[in-house]
């Protein structure tokens, strides 16, 4: 027999309807199924049923007789007496809700095993389990009332889930058709808003979107909230206010390649088409190429023309990696940074999500390998890619090889005359063929030689031609006719020139800006800005913002290479590397005393100067300095350390971590202070040493090695003893306690905690104390002494709002908030939540913005608001995704399974639970792995699945007791209280 839930209340068998009694009979039988496998009283029954009216006489015995007469037909359902009440045992795939959850779990699953197909078959089997809304012909009153909450969200999921497939299956009508229905039920939901909003964009109804964006904007507007940047994104998309297009701009003039054009253009016309890699030596044009291609066939790709260069071949620049390349196209595609998922697989899911349903262009500029590129090229049948490389590809599935040659004497001839006066050029094609010649035909050489042409107007074209034909003896593995261009247009330069223009060779990272490229010339700002002007204006430098230069990749090969007067250093040493290092080291404590100036005293004192040095006006702009920087800043700590500069390296590594960590680089912060710790482990007795090691603590501990964490602590401990410091031993006796603490030794943490704040108050330092005061607040919160945790929590956020460290202050406001939710003060908590967020997203601090949001969800879910409680826990899990902080991540799948036990979503908190259980696992949190198991035997004794709980429960005492948390009690008392076999036979005496 199957009992259908998901729309009017029916039961069929052997493919007829079943008749289920009169109404009161039926009620009866829903609160069974809604109970199924679990005891129900007839007390119980009664004040369901009949919750206003109890009846005279006890009824529910003859209705319970009649229902096991409908059973009887089916024989696969029973209904047992049980000591406790009346349980309902069913047969497997008896339930449509239970059916539709199975389902559900099964297209998650095939997902994750990249089964697409298998998973769109399940999505669309469960949702034709739904027939209308739950249970619609009945009184929700009188099956639970408040206590029955029907799966709607589930159906949500899995309509979006389906949506996004059938997007990129390019079925845009099924999800406008499907998605419209439920987002009417749920005007709300954004997420259903966006799916509407992208079907109806693909499918050309551009007004439809605008009007859904509409009605999503007031319906945000009653709650006080605005659309989030995907709905304004896609606006803008349906508006048509200019396409996303971030292609750079056209050569101008770009010089006829008409066959190679027209092949690409026929290519993207095909429906099986999805990429052309260009491929040619270097100079031959390829970026320049591929940009006017793409400008070109713009009308065809109206949703987005997308630029990254990968800097495949480009030297002494790290090539792009596929992630970080993922991220730049997601954020052009509207994606908000701290929405990109940290793994690289999960941004290249979300990117061809994002690229489903459109007309979109991506140019891969310098790509090194196949591999370079294989996760960046569009897979919707609507999108095309242009790949350049300096190598040819296997990667023809779908697509072509384009070899770019050298320009003929005709085609070369053409580009010179469009660059030069025409005036100067009579009678001169024999001339301009041997300069096309001597150019060897590459675009690049024939731009350098047009522009000394026209830089000298004095020289007939003959004494070009012929400079062009003299022999290159610095170089003789190269093909002259490779760099002769390049080498009239460098011995053209003045020696100043000269000089410049090899040391933007040799420099490291990826460009140079105005001042880095004074501190390594040794001249004033003005004059590096004339010079660097002078090199672009003669194509030898390129600029890539304002007062922000680069080498193309041939003419860099060539500064690396051209031989310096006989009184220079030949790479990049002594003095000029000092004197950029210098420049870097100063400015970047600069930039991050001004962004952070709480954390003043943390930073390591620096003793080098430079005049160059930037200062910063506000915190805005010294953190756009930093971003701007970022990837030169990491290759120069390595370059640093490659070339002996030990102070440099650690100085650089310790100023930088604060910034790496709260815009969510930690791979860099790990990196960086690795090569820190290499370079000054050769002296250990240091300061910088013993800076290294305790900075390193840190990241170790986000990342969730805590074992590395508790071993570099306990090694730094004893250098700031040796040095006599007592506010580094302080700062270390904190990492060590943090680490203890999900090691799972809370009174090692106190201990430690209690001694760094005896260090700050001698010292007199209050940002340690706030910072000691918060973290014993964690620790007693997390030993249930809430009241002692709220005090100790608000004395660090009165400590830190005196002395202006904001970011300390949203942290410890949360943290108050959290101990006053166990105290009831739920008002007051809240308000310290969205305080505490307010202060961290201002401050672009993803971590605590997503520990609050995590906590209003908490809120929400005590205040009986599981609607808004899983929303809040699905932003906070979206906001921490960039991140890759495990601890975090753990934290936040515990709380969103208690909302999903809370709204009876068993299989949402068993996945949630699970999760977290995972990563506790992972990174060794005893805690955190107790709080897990826990979950999961309440969810199972829930279900029924009492063998299954039981060994939960156990091993959630056995963690509970390992990490030594009062909780172990409590949920002793709590299986005490049971009345299944999840009850333990006998209680041992608790032990800590």
């Amino acid at each position: 027999m199957e009992f259908r839930l998901l729309g009017p209340f029916e039961a069929w068998h052997n493919g007829s309807k079943v008749a289920l009694g009169d109404r009161q009979q039926r009620f009866v039988l829903v609160v069974l199924l809604l109970n199924a496998g679990r005891p129900v009283s007839t007390e119980r029954l009664v004040e369901i049923v009949w919750p206003n009216q109890r009846p005279t006489t006890n009824l529910v015995p003859g209705y319970i007789s009649k229902i096991r007469s409908v059973l009887r037909q089916g024989g696969d359902a029973t209904i047992e007496n049980g000591q406790t009440g009346y349980v309902l045992h069913l047969g497997s795939d008896t339930l449509d809700i239970e059916r539709f959850s199975e389902l559900k779990e099964a297209a998650a699953s095939a997902q994750r095993a990249g089964d697409h197909e298998r998973a769109s078959d399940l999505l669309e089997e469960a949702i034709d389990r739904w027939r209308g809304d739950f249970l619609e012909d009945l009184d929700i009153d009188r099956v639970g009332g408040p206590d029955v909450v029907p799966p709607d969200e589930s159906l949500i999921d899995v309509v979006s889930d389906l949506a996004e497939l059938k997007l990129a299956d390019g079925n845009h009508r099924w999800v406008r058709d499907k998605v419209r229905p439920l987002l009417r039920k749920h005007p709300e939901n954004n997420h259903l808003a966006g799916l509407l909003m992208r079907a109806l964009i693909a499918d050309g109804d551009r007004v439809g979107a605008i009007q859904v964006y509409h009605d999503a904007v007031d319906e945000l507007g009653r709650f006080g909230m605005n659309p989030p940047a995907a709905l304004r994104e896609l606006a803008r998309l349906a508006h048509h206010e200019g396409m996303k297009n971030t292609l750079p701009p056209r050569a101008k003039p770009f010089t006829d390649r008409t066959e190679p054009l027209r092949a690409v253009a026929s290519l993207a016309a095909q429906s099986a088409a999805r990429l052309v890699w260009v491929s040619g030596p270097p100079g031959v044009g390829k970026t320049t190429f591929a940009v006017e291609a793409a400008h070109s066939m713009a009308g065809r790709f109206a949703d987005g023309l997308f630029f990254v260069p990968l800097n495949g071949f480009t030297l002494n620049v790290e090539p792009v990696t596929p992630a970080d390349a993922l991220a730049v196209l997601l954020r052009d595609l509207g994606v908000p940074a701290e929405r990109i998922p940290k793994a690289t697989s999960e941004r290249a899911a979300l990117y061809q999500q994002r690229l489903a349903g459109t007309r979109t262009l991506v140019v891969l500029d310098n790509a090194a390998s196949d591999e370079h590129v294989r996760q960046l090229l569009p897979d919707a049948p609507d999108c095309f890619a242009v790949v350049t490389s300096r190598r040819v590809s296997d990667l023809l599935d779908g697509g072509t090889q384009i070899r770019l040659a050298p320009f003929s004497a005709g085609d070369g001839a053409a580009q010179f005359r469009t660059l030069v006066d025409s005036r100067r050029l009579d009678h001169a094609t024999p001339e301009i063929e041997r300069i096309v010649t001597g150019c060897g035909g590459l675009p690049l050489n024939i731009r350098l030689a047009a522009a000394q042409f026209s830089r000298h107007p004095t020289w007939p074209i003959s004494h070009l031609a012929t400079l062009l034909e003299e022999k290159v003896p610095w170089r003789a593995d190269a093909d002259s006719a490779d760099v002769s261009a390049i080498l009239v247009s460098y011995r053209h330069l003045d020696d100043d020139q000269q000089a410049m223009f090899r040391l933007c060779g040799l420099a490291p990272g990826a460009d140079l800006d105005v001042r880095a490229a004074a501190a390594l010339a040794d001249c004033t700002v003005a004059r590096a800005r004339v010079l660097l002007d002078g090199l672009h204006s003669v194509g030898m430098l390129e600029e890539q913002a304002p007062e922000r230069y680069y080498l193309l990749d041939p003419l860099k090969e060539f500064a690396r290479s051209v031989p310096p007067p006989a009184e220079q250093p030949a790479d990049l040493s002594g003095a000029a590397l000092d004197r950029l290092l210098d420049f870097f080291l100063v400015t970047t404590h600069a930039a991050i005393a001004t962004a952070y100036p709480f954390a003043s005293d943390q930073l390591p004192v620096v003793v080098r100067s430079s005049e160059l040095e930037r200062k910063f006006d506000d915190r805005d702009a010294a953190l756009g300095w930093l971003a701007a920087e970022r990837a030169n800043l990491v290759t120069i700590i390595g370059y640093a350390a490659a070339h002996d500069r030990p102070e440099h390296t650690w100085q650089l590594a310790v100023l930088l971590w604060r910034f790496l960590y709260t815009t969510g680089r930690l791979q860099d912060w790990l990196e960086t202070l690795s090569i820190a710790r290499d370079i000054t482990a050769r002296r250990p007795d240091s300061r910088g040493f013993a800076q290294v090691l305790l900075r390193l603590s840190a990241a170790y501990w986000q990342t969730g090695h805590l074992n590395e964490a508790l071993e570099v602590a306990a090694q730094a401990l004893p250098k700031w003893v040796a040095l006599g410091d007592d506010l580094g031993q302080a700062d270390t006796l904190c990492a060590i306690a943090a680490v203890s603490a999900d090691l799972g030794d809370p009174d090692e943490a106190i201990a430690h905690l209690q001694a760094a704040l005896d260090k700050y108050v001698e010292i007199g330092d209050r940002r340690g104390q706030a910072n000691a005061l918060s973290l014993l607040g964690h620790q007693n919160y997390q030993q249930a002494e809430y009241a002692l945790a709220a005090e100790q929590q608000q004395a660090a956020a009165d400590l830190l709002e005196v002395i202006g460290n904001y970011q300390g202050l949203a942290h410890a406001l949360d943290n108050l908030g959290s101990a006053q939710q166990h105290l009831g003060e739920l008002d007051d908590a809240m308000e310290n939540h969205q305080r505490a967020y307010s202060l961290a997203d201002e401050l672009g601090d993803l971590a605590v913005a997503a520990y609050a949001v995590g906590n209003m969800g908490n809120v929400h879910r005590r205040q009986g608001r599981l609607h808004a409680a899983m929303e809040s826990h699905q932003r906070a899990l979206k906001l921490a995704e960039p991140l890759g902080d495990p601890n975090l991540t753990t934290l936040l799948r515990l709380d969103q399974g208690d909302t999903c036990l809370a709204r009876r979503d068993f299989t949402g908190a068993v996945r949630s639970w699970r999760a977290a259980e995972d990563l506790a696992g992972e990174t060794g949190d005893v805690g955190k792995l107790a709080l897990a198991q826990l979950g999961l035997a309440r969810t199972m004794h829930e279900q029924g699945r009492h063998e299954d709980a039981t060994a939960h429960w156990g091993r959630a005492e056995s963690a509970f007791a390992e990490a030594r948390m009062p909780q172990l009690s409590a949920v002793r008392k709590e299986r005490e209280q049971l009345t299944c076999s999840c009850r333990p036979p006998s209680t041992p005496p608790l032990a800590y």
